[in-house]
């Protein structure tokens, strides 16, 4: 297609000549994730000149591998942690209202199996909604092990007592990460994904800019702000320590990441639209089973990783345990034959000031903002629930470090994502049009409408992510802007080349189809 009828926010061409003008912004951003891109929409919000840069696709590490759940962390209340659980329950109302398209409310089910475990949980989350108050999605209610079974057709009965039901929500990271992408666009930031920041510039000690580099092309840019944004997630430490060594100083770690492992199997394991939860598995760590996009996800585990693969393999033991857990909670338990996907995500948590346990359950998950002798504002830990409270906190500190002028305050409190739209469907039911909000009827005017490839997914999508989406490659399309991948990684592969010609016809550019076809092979295999 013509690249004159392409959006000025999204073409590529166009990106990288306002990427290259010369000029000083007020915030520039190093990492597209949850949190980046929230800092990107809040400083756009308020007037600030921003811009973003991120060396892979938005989303494409952590923020595109949670457990799709928006939560107040009722695990959090049980460490007696009250002040994040209120904070998480404030911003999950806030989520789900400004992204409703996107992020839904969902109940749980916790199953008891010993006749204390209902009222013990129970009163809990009676704590839970009252910390939420009116921000609450619904009321705790306690179950009798038929009422159990009807929310959980597929529950083990043998020995069942009955349970408990609560509310939380669910969401589509990916697509919200691009819905804060597109945002942040519209209120005048300029976004960039496969765009490397390559090394920060600093000046009389203190920190002016970065050299960065477009990955397609290898095209130098020079970029130069008044605060720099960590925003890298796992890898903040490594900008931190090239920061450090440029005014001699020494950045210790403050990075200690753990590993999730998700796995996906058919809907006929869980066929409700109620999540399962189990507070307390045999080694005292959490299971979960969610409904989600038509399949269910079971997860997750909590392990110590010491390297930062962008693409993560789970361990044997990992598999084992989620396969052996559900096993013990599922009248029908999932096999390796059965699953669709598995996928690993990485979790940036902080490490206390002496921290040398390996046990991650213990370190925190609330987020951490730092600002070194030179300037840099480095971001880490938290969670997708809260990244909006991250950005207002970094901008916080901005202003404290007289870094930036301070501006405004909560301006994305209220501020409606691209594709805002109440929905009639579920984000637990099979994709569609219905995640794409609003924009449904942009989406239907495209060419293929009506073409269906397979998954809930059309030609007229495709293109419509190359066009307005920042999708450069099949990956994005079929992991990130479709979550096929991460549902059912034999059918994304067998969608992958049709999905590769529309991509070259939209972009002119490589669409990585033999590499994508490599990483569907790792999304289906399980560890020796």
């Amino acid at each position: 297609m013509s690249t004159e009828s392409l959006p000025a926010a999204t073409q590529r061409q166009a990106l990288m000549e306002r990427l290259a003008a010369q000029r000083q912004y007020d915030l520039a951003v190093i990492g597209g994730g949850a949190t980046g891109l929230g800092v990107a929409l809040d400083a756009a919000a308020r007037g600030f000149s921003v811009v973003l840069v991120e060396s892979h696709d938005f989303a494409k590490g952590t923020s595109s591998r949670a457990t799709k759940l928006v939560h107040g962390g009722v695990r959090y209340l049980a460490q007696g942690n009250i002040s994040l659980v209120r904070e998480a329950l404030r911003e999950r109302s806030t989520l789900l209202a400004n992204a409703p398209h996107l992020a839904q409310p969902l109940p749980f089910v916790m199953p008891s199996y010993k006749f204390w475990e209902a009222p013990f949980y129970g009163v809990g989350l009676k704590m839970y909604d009252a910390l939420a108050g009116q921000a609450g999605l619904g009321s705790t209610e306690f179950l009798n092990r038929q009422e159990t079974q009807g929310c959980l057709p597929t529950v083990q009965s043998q020995g069942l007592k009955g349970g408990v039901k609560y509310w939380d929500g669910q969401f589509d990271d990916a697509r919200l990460a691009l819905a804060l992408a597109r945002s942040a666009a519209r209120q005048g930031a300029l976004l960039v994904n496969y765009c490397a920041a390559t090394g920060l510039i600093h000046e009389d000690g203190k920190l002016v800019g970065f050299h960065a580099r477009d990955q397609e092309t290898g095209r130098q840019f020079e970029l130069r702000a008044r605060c720099v944004v960590n925003a890298t997630g796992v890898w903040v430490d490594q900008l931190r320590l090239q920061d450090g060594q440029a005014i001699g100083r020494t950045a210790k770690p403050m990075v200690a990441p753990s590993q999730g492992v998700h796995i996906v199997v058919d809907r006929e394991f869980l066929p409700t639209d109620h999540a399962m939860l189990i507070p307390k598995t045999a080694d005292g760590r959490v299971l979960f089973a969610v409904p989600w996009l038509g399949k269910i996800i079971l997860g997750t585990t909590d392990t110590p990783r010491h390297d930062l693969a962008r693409e993560p393999l789970p361990f044997k033991e990992e598999v084992d345990f989620i396969l052996r857990e559900s096993a013990r909670y599922l009248s029908r338990a999932p096999g390796r034959a059965d699953i669709k996907s598995i996928w690993v995500g990485l979790r940036p948590l902080v490490k206390p000031p002496e921290d040398d346990a390996g046990n991650t359950q213990a370190l925190s998950r609330e987020h951490t903002v730092l600002v070194s002798q030179s300037g840099l504002v480095t971001v880490t830990g938290g969670k997708w629930t809260t990244y909006r409270a991250m950005a207002e906190d970094v901008l916080d500190k901005c202003f404290a470090a007289d870094l930036l002028p301070t501006r405004g305050g909560a301006v994305t409190s209220q501020l409606k994502l691209v594709g805002a739209q109440e929905s009639t469907h579920k984000i637990s039911d099979t994709p569609g049009l219905h995640l794409y909000g609003s924009e449904a009827a942009a989406v239907q005017g495209l060419p293929g409408a009506e073409r269906m490839l397979g998954g809930g997914l059309s030609e007229a999508m495709v293109r419509f992510a190359a066009r307005y989406e920042y999708a450069r490659c099949v990956e994005d399309v079929l992991a990130r802007r479709s979550r096929l991948l991460f549902l059912d990684a034999a059918l994304a592969r067998s969608m992958a080349t049709e999905v590769a010609v529309l991509l070259q016809q939209e972009t002119g550019v490589d669409p990585q189809l033999e590499a994508f076809l490599a990483l569907c092979e790792q999304y289906l295999a399980w560890p020796a």
